[in-house]
This record gives C-alpha cells, structure tokens and sequence, in this order.
C-alpha cells in the first residue's frame, strides 16, 4: 500500500509542469535551445508578465546561463533613466539597499521580482541599464502630446529618446491601443507608449557590447509582435540582431493557441493558475 502511494505521489509529482517554451511557429522546444539561439543576437528582449514568479525565476536563470557563456549587460524597463547614477551607486557599493530604496523610484515588487536581477549584476560586476522614460515625462506626453517634451531642459532630454522620435500609429499594438480606449483617448496612449519604446531601445543602443548580449526585461507588450522596443531598434539601427521572448497564460500547455503563433521567437506559456507576486 505505502510503495503504491508513494508510485502514485512520483507519477503526479512528474506530470505537473507550470510553463512550456514554443518557437514562433508553435512548436515546443526547450530553454537550452533558447540559450544557444540568444548567443547569437545582440539583443535579447526578455517579454514578461509583471506579477508572474516564472517570469522572473526564468529570467535570473537565464541571465546566470547567458553569462557562462559570454558577456553580458543587463537592463530593465522597471528603472528609470534619471536613477542611473543611484543604480550605479548601487552596483559599485557606494550606497546601501536602503540608500537605493530611498533615493530612486522602486517598482512595489521590485524586492520579491526584480532585486534578485540587480543584485547577481551587482556580484558579478555587471552593468545594468536602467532604460525607461521618466514616467512623469511619458505622463506629459499622454496630456499634451510630443510637443511637451520640447520645454525639457538639456539634462531632461538626456533621459529620453533623441527627439523627434519616430512614430506610426498604423503598427498593430498601437491600434490596439486605440481599439482598447474606445477611441476615447485619441492617440495619447499609444504616444505615450512610443515614447517608452523608443527611450528603451535608444538606451539599449547606447550601451551595447562589441561582443556579448543585451538582456533586456519588459513588459510583453513592448516587445510583441516584434512591435515597441524591437521596431524603434530598428528605426535606430537597421540591422540589429534580435531575439524576443514574449510571456502568453494558457489553460494547457500541450500545445500554443492560434492567437499566440508568430508572437515572438520564443513563446513562454505559463498555467494561467499560476499564482501572482502582486
């Protein structure tokens, strides 16, 4: 009876998975396939879902894996381009954790999802990039569009994408954008969008390796479709060799929904069951 039920206990414990890895055409493949595919781009744009613990334990995984086997610099949409010098303190050791949390503007999960990434960069003597838009100037853009930008001083536009930026509302993300807001909101989300998107590849490009990979965290929505991040790449330098990573929830994971094909290089479908960070 005890060797049936701990037969039984193995067999379940085997069959429980919380994620499977698809390449775009929805085939299953395997994060050693990923790895070996990442080795070979300049740029890896890592698509997550904000509050999902597989996201970010498969991102420090990856990043511990990318890392063994070249150079490697990190960056985040979770941090701001102003707070880079208070990163960097960070990193070198010239401030605390508790002199970081007080002086830059922290994610609410940034302890349980996004510390662990900042602090491997910080053993391993990593740069890591903090790419986003200040969100109060992405915020300005949604109330009185690029123009507003404009009145930033010299330091203030350090902080952002080179302007004018690059823009087309007829991409698809954007004009889901639009279909979301009900047309409420005209193009002010999707401006506000771009403007991340943009600020996020421009800093990527500014500190791109010779030899190495950009390992790159946001939010999926940036970087779907090979919209966002990876379009504004281009925009900037043609050429630049990509790979995405997009994060999709499913039922089952046997086999990559119709709507999920072609989303990115690597799809990562997650059990929708899977419980939030947040």
């Amino acid at each position: 009876m005890v060797c049936m039920l701990v037969f039984t206990v193995q067999t379940f414990s085997q069959e429980l998975k919380n994620f499977q890895w698809f390449d775009a055409n929805g085939k299953k493949t395997t994060t050693e396939k990923l790895i070996k595919e990442a080795l070979k781009t300049e740029v890896v744009l890592f698509g997550e879902y904000h509050n999902n613990p597989i996201c970010h334990w498969l991102q420090l995984k990856l990043t511990q894996s990318l890392l063994a086997k070249a150079p490697l610099v990190l960056g985040a949409e979770m941090l701001e381009a102003d707070n880079q010098k208070v990163l960097n303190d960070y990193l070198n050791g010239t401030i605390t954790q508790k002199g970081l949390d007080t002086l830059a503007r922290l994610w609410s999960n940034y302890k349980t999802d996004y510390k662990p990434l900042v602090d491997f960069a910080k053993e391993k003597q990593l740069p890591f990039v903090a790419t986003n838009i200040p969100r109060r100037y992405a915020s300005m853009v949604f109330k009185n569009d690029f123009a507003s930008l404009d009145a930033l001083t010299i330091e203030e536009k350090s902080w952002i994408a080179p302007l004018p930026i690059p823009f087309d509302i007829q991409l698809p993300g954007y004009q889901n954008m639009l279909q979301m807001m009900g047309g409420h909101a005209g193009e002010k989300m999707p401006k506000a969008q771009a403007i991340k998107d943009a600020t996020m590849a421009h800093f990527i490009l500014q500190n791109l390796q010779a030899k190495g990979v950009f390992l790159h965290f946001n939010g999926t929505y940036h970087s779907d479709n090979y919209e966002g991040i990876s379009w504004y790449l281009q925009q900037y330098r043609k050429g630049t060799k990509i790979l995405t990573i997009a994060t999709v929830e499913q039922s089952q994971l046997n086999q990559l929904e119709k709507e999920h094909l072609k989303k990115a290089d690597y799809i990562l479908v997650i059990d929708q069951d899977m419980t939030k960070t947040y």
